[in-house]
């Protein structure tokens, strides 16, 4: 329970870290936010848990293949944004875009070949 306790912490942290950052400077929060430190601080997690390079690989692949599908709600939001739409209602269709872009990539990822 206290390891489980510690990742939270740690992964809570970077989240706050970012989000303060992006109140005084928007594109260094970004810069923080984009990394992909909770992909890393999973592996870590998962390394410490599962020491599997066969499971680990797998993970990071299909890491890759799932983040390719949630960018596109990172151009929609802005877009969305710009042209009046409230937040929430911006964020919503988002994530509902990068929910059908997940989705299509479940589907499609196999048919070519893509465990995930």
């Amino acid at each position: 329970m206290l390891h489980l306790a510690i990742k939270a912490l740690i992964s809570g942290m970077l989240i706050a870290t970012a989000s303060t950052l992006a109140r005084r400077y928007p594109g260094f929060g970004a810069l923080i936010a984009s990394l992909p430190l909770v992909s890393v601080l999973g592996m870590i997690w998962l390394w410490n848990d599962k020491p599997d390079p066969a499971n680990m690989a797998a993970h990071a692949e299909a890491t890759f293949w799932y983040v390719m599908p949630s960018l596109p709600m990172f151009l929609l939001i802005p877009l969305l944004l710009r042209h009046g739409y409230d937040f929430w209602i911006s964020l919503t269709l988002g994530c509902c875009l990068t929910i059908a872009l997940y989705a299509a990539m479940t589907w499609i990822g196999p048919r070519f070949g893509l465990h995930l």
